[in-house]
C-alpha cells in the first residue's frame, strides 16, 4: 500500500510538471524552452500565474499521497526509507569478494568446473557452482565417519575398507532437474584438510573418477564447517541458515536468563529465506529443561533478532559484578525468577489460536473431541495442505497412530502441557 501511494504521488507530480511545460510552450516558444530550467520555471509561474496554477495544483495534489506513503513506510520499515532517501541505491554495485579461496583445476562431466561454494557439514563435502535452487554443477562426497578436527584420506581403486559415496550432478540449459551419477568405489581420492578458524577447513583436494564419468579435479579447497558466516570478526546475522538462528537464540537465552549455561536443542525445520519465524525451542538452562516460544524477525541492516529482545550483554568471564543494595539485589532476583518462569500456553489456548500460529504449539500434547463424539489424543504435528489438524500418538512398542481432523468438526480442543 505504501509503495502504491508513493508511486501514485510521484506520477501526479510528474504529470503536473509536464503539463506546466506544455502550458509554457503554449505561451511562447521562448517561455517553453525556459521552463525546462528550474529557476526560469519559477519565473514563468510568477509572470503567468493564471496559466500555470492548474498544473501547479496537480503537482500539489500529488504531494498528498506521496507524504502519506512515506509516513506509512517510516512506521513499519524506517531502515528502508532511510536507504531510499540516502540515495544509496544509486551507487554502483560492487562485486563482493569470494568468501572461500577455492583453486581447483579440472572438469566435471567433461565440462570446466569452477566451484565458488563449499562446505563440509555432517560428514558431507559439497562443492557447487551456481547459486540457483539447483546448482549448475555439484560434487558431493559422503564420508563414512564423522569429522572431528582435520581430515586426512587417501584412496586408490584397489583399496579395501569403507569408501565414501561420490555423487556428481549437473544441470543442462534445457532441463528443469539436474542429472546425477553416484559411485561407491573404483576412484582415486586424496584429502588433506586442516582447521582454519573460526569455521573453515583448508587444504589439498585431488579426485579422479573412472573415465566414463569424465571428472578430474585437483588443487586447493576451502570449506565451511557450518552455516555461520563472519563479517569483521562477528557472526553475520543476515545469513539465512539454521546455524545463524541457533546462534541468535542461544545468545538471547544467555542474556535473558543471565547465564552462559545454555544448551540449545536442535531447532525444528523451517522454510528459509523468510522475514519472520515463530518457533518453540527446547533448551537446558542451568541444568533445567525449558520450552519457550520464540519469534524471530529479520531486517536488512541488523539481520535476525528475537522480537522484544532488550536484555543487556553478559559480563565478560572473570569480571566481578558491582555490589548493590540488598533491596536492589532482592528485586533483581525476583525479576529473574519472573523472567525464567516458562510461559503457560494453556491459559489462552484456542482452536483459532492454533490455526493462526501452528508453529507455536508444534509437538505439544493435545486432546480433541469431535462432533461425532470421538476423542483423539496425541502430539500436534502441524497443519497439512488441506487445512487438517494432524495429531500423532505413540502406541505400545514402536507403533504410531496418526489422526487427521478438519477444524469444522472439532467441538473441543485442550492443550495438555504448558
Amino acid at each position: 500500500m505504501d509503495a502504491l501511494l508513493i508511486l501514485g504521488g510521484l506520477l501526479l507530480i510528474l504529470a503536473g510538471l509536464v503539463w506546466l511545460v506544455v502550458r509554457a510552450f503554449g505561451t511562447g516558444l521562448l517561455w517553453g524552452w525556459a521552463s525546462l530550467l528550474p529557476p526560469l520555471t519559477l519565473l514563468y509561474v510568477v509572470r503567468h500565474w493564471r496559466r500555470a496554477r492548474k498544473a501547479l495544483a496537480l503537482c500539489a495534489l500529488g504531494f498528498i499521497p506521496l507524504v502519506v506513503g512515506l509516513a506509512l513506510l517510516a512506521s513499519h520499515d524506517a531502515e528502508r526509507l532511510e536507504a531510499i532517501l540516502s540515495l544509496r541505491w544509486l551507487e554502483p554495485e560492487t562485486k563482493a569478494a569470494a568468501d572461500l579461496a577455492i583453486d581447483l583445476r579440472g572438469e566435471l562431466n567433461g565440462q570446466p568446473f569452477e566451484p565458488r561454494q563449499g562446505e563440509l557439514v555432517d560428514g558431507v563435502l559439497r562443492l557447487s557452482e551456481g547459486q540457483d535452487f539447483f546448482a549448475r554443477k555439484e560434487l558431493l562426497i559422503r564420508l563414512p565417519q564423522p569429522i572431528k578436527g582435520g581430515v586426512r584420506l587417501d584412496l586408490l581403486p584397489g583399496d579395501e575398507g569403507p569408501w565414501p559415496e561420490v555423487e556428481i550432478s549437473w544441470l543442462e540449459l534445457e532441463q528443469e532437474l539436474p542429472e546425477a551419477r553416484r559411485l561407491t568405489r573404483g576412484y582415486s581420492l586424496h584429502l588433506d584438510l586442516q582447521p582454519l578458524p573460526p569455521n573453515k577447513l583448508t587444504g589439498d583436494f585431488h579426485l579422479v573418477l573412472p573415465p566414463r564419468f569424465k571428472t578430474t579435479l585437483s588443487g586447493k579447497v576451502e570449506l565451511f564447517t557450518n552455516g555461520l558466516r563472519f563479517r569483521d570478526g562477528q557472526v553475520d546475522r543476515r545469513v539465512d541458515s539454521l546455524d545463524t538462528l541457533a546462534y541468535v537464540i542461544e545468545d538471547y537465552l544467555q542474556r535473558r536468563f543471565a547465564t552462559r549455561l545454555v544448551q540449545l536443542q536442535p531447532l525444528p525445520a523451517v522454510m528459509l529465506p523468510a522475514r519472520s519465524l515463530e518457533l518453540v525451542v527446547e533448551a537446558r538452562i542451568d541444568g533445567q529443561p525449558q520450552q519457550l516460544p520464540i519469534q524471530l524477525t529479520k531486517r536488512e541492516s541488523r539481520g535476525w533478532a528475537v522480537q522484544g529482545d532488550s536484555f543487556k550483554p553478559l559480563a565478560a568471564p572473570g569480571s566481578v559484578a558491582p555490589a548493590s543494595a540488598p533491596s536492589a539485589a532482592s528485586a533483581g532476583e525476583a525479576s529473574s525468577e519472573r523472567v525464567a518462569r516458562p510461559l503457560d500456553r494453556r491459559l489462552r489456548f484456542s482452536l483459532e489460536g492454533l490455526l493462526r500460529s501452528p508453529s507455536r504449539y508444534q509437538n505439544l500434547s493435545m486432546r480433541v473431541a469431535t462432533e461425532r463424539g470421538n476423542t483423539a489424543e496425541g502430539r500436534f504435528q502441524g497443519i497439512d495442505a488441506d487445512g487438517r489438524i494432524i495429531l500423532r500418538q505413540r502406541l505400545s512398542g514402536t507403533g504410531e497412530a496418526s489422526y487427521s481432523l478438519r477444524p469444522e468438526e472439532v467441538v473441543r480442543i485442550e492443550l495438555l502441557e504448558p
